[in-house]
């Protein structure tokens, strides 16, 4: 290759045997590290999975001896019930005990007319057979005992020829365990996603609060409680030092083994679930309304167990609770409280003095964020240094907001609404969030169901002020689904938001927003006092002259358009924040020009004073209305002195208010729309 240079031209010669050697080691390199990689993302996986939040209780209990003369077989009892409902939920877990397992010989599982785990592999999909991994000789003598302990309880089966192969991996657990896992990368790339749905972590969790009492369980072995489809067995298989085995029984790892727990457990508790009873894949909980009718609703549970044949582990369940840990939040009959653990954790942490320091706390603060009132704002400044990454450094700012969130994180606690219950929502904006929260009012006191925010991006932070508000509402109603489905909805601002969602005429996208809230039973209030000092923190965050009244002067054009059947009105609003509302509106009677004209002034001064303005400068290119309206004009006509009289009626609910008239050239927009009114059907 040759190219120009100052003292001439430059040539570039190329070494083919060096460049095949540089190409072989690259190749070498690439297939020792593929294997790591592999290993270092299962291992990712698995701590991921092991540190999910489990199902457990928060407050002391005890354990007690189901099996009279097997201290051994064991559970754990609430510590907070009356003597009384104690002893009644002894004898009934005594009763019950066979439904709970102390090792694999305790149960059969679930019978495969019910159930079993397909994995419904694409034949298009070439099989793979993963090479053969080498481990020390630690990790091998893991291997061994896990491989003979599933051998020995049915789980795992000797194959001899197969095309699917897979690898193990030991990966590290709590208190210096080891599990052994199963590389099933490459299978699950060949099977489709089953899209049956997993439940919602926030509504399972909203529809737990506020119970007396719990009973939280855990499947023995979940999992390995569904067998594995006779014809997809071998595919599952897996190699080791002592040979290649298959799984009959569902394993870890596999893409789709959620879904088809959830759709077992949705079909054995069809009937309690939502009631007395929530699951989330392994985890279940009872909750009882009254403690009188847990031992009621912890027994029908019992049975659908018993009939199906699923059996607990009786080391991670405990009964008769008056609250505890469900799915990383805190649920009790107070409500719901974010998990205290994830509380000190931010407390607790250092300032970050690195790029990844700030992506942990970050993650940390997201993991709250339903609990944080503007938890945008509030992390703002943490993820602006997260886009300087060659040049990071914590400022004086950062600090002083990290110092801040954690002065402001206590052990929030959110309300549980009931079904149907009118619910409010709060809006608050600012140059780069927007955020909201869900309140629900009890005892005259309004508390906090869920807080949202979003920082803005782009385009976004370029919008009116009341799009902003517009947007927030949106967003809350996308995040908050659920809810805006199964409640009232009462929006309380000041802006004359309701307008421009009811006559989206400015932009497009307003357009789309009201068709989307246009679903809901959604309701516009003017706000009044805040009920619960949480709200007043909440509002007291917004720039004032975003939550005050409507300020400044507003300039409204109108123009009227008639014909021989009937006429139309346009109206143009213009805000000092440049928001902009045009409507186009049609009269439903034949009016002449000048009607038109007064009609079109009546319904824009209504719309203006709807929306809250005290100051309002009017255009209109009729004189005959311009001037009658300042005193300069008599009215003869006792139609127009009807009109005029609205006119002055609907002007003195301004502070100030006045009419002029401008040539038509200027009153263009408004023209358009009248005559637009004028043609709707």
């Amino acid at each position: 290759m040759k190219f120009p240079t100052k003292s001439g031209v430059g040539e570039v010669v190329c070494d083919r045997e060096e460049a095949r050697r540089c190409y072989n080691l690259s190749l070498q390199k690439g297939e020792q590290e593929q294997p790591k990689r592999k290993e270092e993302e299962l291992k990712k996986e698995d701590t991921k999975r092991c540190k999910t939040e489990r199902i457990e209780p928060v407050e002391e209990h005890k354990p007690v001896e189901l099996v009279i003369g097997q201290p051994e077989k064991t559970t754990r009892l609430g510590s907070n019930m009356s003597r009384s409902l104690e002893t009644l939920m002894v004898d009934l877990l005594r009763k019950n005990a066979d439904l709970l397992a102390w090792g694999p010989s305790d149960f059969k599982g679930i019978n495969p007319e019910v159930i079993v785990h397909r994995l419904n592999v694409d034949p298009m999909v070439r099989p793979v057979k993963q090479k053969k991994r080498s481990f020390g000789a630690e990790r091998n003598r893991i291997i061994e005992e896990e491989v003979s302990k599933l051998r020995e309880e049915g789980y795992v089966s000797e194959v001899q020829y197969t095309d699917w192969l897979a690898n193990v991996v030991v990966v590290p657990e709590a208190f210096g365990k080891w599990r052994m896992c199963t590389d099933f990368t490459d299978l699950n790339k060949a099977c489709p996603k089953d899209p049956y749905p997993l439940p919602r972590i926030d509504l399972l969790v909203d529809s737990t609060a506020g119970y007396e009492l719990f009973s939280m369980m855990d499947a023995y072995q979940g999992y390995h409680q569904i067998f594995m489809a006779e014809e997809d067995r071998i595919k599952t298989s897996f190699v080791t030092d002592r040979g290649i085995y298959c799984y009959n029984v569902m394993p870890f790892g596999l893409k789709n083994a959620g879904a088809t727990y959830q759709r077992l457990v949705n079909r054995m508790f069809k009937h309690q679930i939502g009631t007395t009873m929530e699951v989330y894949v392994d985890d279940m909980l009872v909750k009882s309304m009254k403690e009188e009718g847990h031992l009621s609703d912890l027994g029908k549970a019992f049975e659908v167990m018993r009939e199906y044949g699923m059996k607990l582990n009786p080391s991670k369940c405990t009964f008769g609770v008056r609250g505890g840990k469900f799915l990383g939040y805190m649920v009790s009959e107070r409500g719901i409280e974010a998990n205290p653990q994830k509380i000190e954790a931010i407390s607790r942490i250092q300032s970050p003095k690195t790029l990844k320091d700030v992506q942990k706390l970050t993650g940390k603060i997201a993991s709250l964020n339903c609990f944080i009132s503007r938890s945008a704002d509030k992390s703002l400044l943490f993820f602006k240094s997260l886009g300087k990454a060659k040049e990071f450094k914590w400022t004086k700012e950062c600090e002083q907001a990290l110092q801040s969130l954690k002065q402001y994180l206590a052990t929030p606690l959110l309300a549980n609404p009931k079904q149907g219950e009118t619910l409010f929502v709060y809006l608050a904006v600012s140059d780069e969030a927007v955020s909201s929260v869900l309140v629900m009012e009890q005892e005259k006191t309004q508390n906090p169901v869920y807080y949202v925010s979003k920082m803005l991006q782009g385009a976004e932070k370029r919008y009116a002020q009341i799009e902003k508000l517009a947007l927030a509402l949106v967003i809350t109603a996308r995040k908050l689904r659920p809810y805006f489905q199964s409640h009232k909805i009462i929006v309380l601002t000041n802006r004359p938001l309701g307008h421009i969602m009811k006559r989206p005429d400015a932009s497009g996208r307003l357009v789309k927003w009201a068709v989307k809230l246009g679903e809901y039973d959604v309701e516009y209030q003017s706000r009044t006092a805040i009920k619960a000092q949480v709200l007043a923190d909440f509002v007291v965050e917004f720039a004032g002259e975003q939550v005050s009244e409507v300020k400044g002067a507003w300039l409204l054009h109108v123009d009227g358009s008639s014909n021989a059947s009937n006429g139309g009105a346009g109206i143009l609003l213009q805000g000092p924040d440049g928001v902009e509302i045009e409507v186009a509106a049609r009269l439903s009677f034949a009016a002449t020009n000048n009607e038109a004209e007064y009609e079109a002034l009546i319904l824009g001064l209504k719309l203006v004073v709807e929306a809250g303005v005290k100051e309002l400068d009017v255009c209109t290119d009729s004189q005959l209305v311009a001037m009658q309206v300042e005193g300069a004009y008599e009215t003869r006509e006792r139609t127009m002195t009807q009109y005029l009289a609205k006119v002055k009626e609907q002007m003195s609910r301004f502070d100030r208010c006045t009419v002029q008239q401008i040539p038509r050239n200027e009153n263009e927009r408004a023209d358009a729309l009248s005559k637009f009114g004028a043609m709707i059907s």
